[in-house]
């Protein structure tokens, strides 16, 4: 009896050793830019599998530092929108030189704690607009618009497009130019000087099929799935739209972060079996004297125009996967870039803008320069590894 007793204290001895020694104080992680070409505010993202030795399951406890031990601004992100909107991924920013390998380290410790100065990026459902949502960062801002406008006596609208917002600031103002509710002037931070419409926008999308562009009417539901300060990221409900006799749904999620000019679009459709024909397009409003440029072997198509009001110039672009790439057309409201068919499974593609009042990007040949580089970074993402 004596004999057994010992050997289940060792076996109970051993198993906690072994525990406690599987546990880590902290995490180590390596980041490599594999480019020839300097980065600035590149998001790393860490899954809650990745953060598994940690041993800490709420990941609003988890601190991210740099070499010199300073820590990062970090954010934890739903992206599954489960029961409990549980975060399941951990982001931070960093820059990098051309070719530059940089190491941080991630430990447990208090649960994070922001102030207002930290948001970089936000977004909400603005009821008191007639459903609007609009979301921001600190380089633009968008909105698009809900149900409620399509019947507003003053002046309604039915139209999913993605409006702009043109912003020279990066303070967050969403909630300040709704409060003054006087942004069709600009105050020194910008302006709403676009008149999306009707129009696909800065990146609406829609089924192009027979030559034509069937498009869904306003969003219907909207949720959040996290908030800042680095990245805000939503999805869209619209109602079955017609495509040429058969009807298609649509969920739009929409994710934008801190440093970006441009928006990750995620469309995920629903359709009637037999519907794999059907190819999405991507739209940006026609405007009187825009210089248009398609690089098609690296899946961009840009438009440098003047804005409304002689408001100086801004520029807009789409982004995808040059292998999903199927050829540029129009039709009497918009520029459209056809993807190939195929909607079965989500769809991405990136779209946004740059204001040359900002001071950033001011000319067409920056802003194809900078569409270059990001669809470049698109392609080879920063390698990430823990240890």
């Amino acid at each position: 009896m004596k004999v057994t007793s010992l050997a289940l204290l060792i076996f109970a001895i051993a198993g906690w050793f072994t525990a406690s020694t599987s546990q880590q104080t902290q995490l180590t992680v390596t980041a490599v830019n594999k480019l020839n070409i300097a980065r600035q505010s590149e998001t790393i993202e860490l899954t809650a599998q990745a953060l598994a030795p940690l041993a800490e399951k709420d990941l609003m406890k988890l601190h991210v530092r740099d070499s010199s031990g300073r820590e990062l601004l970090s954010q934890a992100v739903d992206t599954d929108y489960d029961d409990y909107h549980k975060p399941d991924v951990l982001i931070f920013q960093a820059d990098f030189q051309p070719n530059e390998t940089k190491t941080f380290t991630v430990v447990a410790g208090p649960k994070r704690e922001y102030s207002r100065e930290d948001f970089r990026a936000y977004g909400r459902f603005v009821r008191e607009r007639f459903d609007d949502f609009a979301w921001e960062n600190d380089l633009v801002a968008h909105r698009t618009y809900g149900k409620a406008l399509i019947t507003w006596k003053g002046e309604p609208l039915t139209s999913s497009a993605i409006d702009i917002w043109s912003k020279r600031t990066s303070k967050l103002v969403l909630n300040d130019w709704y409060m003054i509710d006087n942004y069709h002037v600009d105050h020194g931070e910008g302006v709403d000087a676009y008149s999306a419409g009707p129009t696909r926008g800065c990146g609406g999308n829609g089924i192009w099929t027979k030559g034509q562009l069937f498009v869904p009417a306003n969003f219907v539901d909207s949720r959040v799935l996290t908030n800042g300060p680095i990245r805000v990221m939503f999805e869209l409900v619209y109602e079955p739209f017609d495509v040429n006799g058969v009807k298609v749904s649509q969920v739009l999620r929409v994710s934008l972060d801190a440093g970006s000019q441009l928006n990750h679009f995620r469309a995920s459709f629903r359709a009637p079996a037999g519907s794999d024909s059907l190819s999405m397009a991507v739209g940006l409003k026609k405007v009187k004297g825009g210089d248009k440029h398609l690089n098609a072997e690296r899946g961009w198509f840009t438009v440098w125009e003047p804005v409304e009001k002689n408001l100086g110039m801004q520029g807009l672009a789409i982004v995808v996967d040059p292998r999903t790439f199927d050829g540029v057309t129009e039709d009497k409201l918009n520029h459209v870039l056809v993807l190939k068919p195929g909607i079965a499974a989500p769809v991405s593609y990136w779209a946004g803008f740059a204001w040359d009042r900002a001071g950033k990007i001011t000319s067409a040949e920056s802003w194809n320069a900078y569409i270059d580089q990001f669809g470049e970074k698109l392609r080879s993402p920063i390698e990430v590894n823990t240890r």
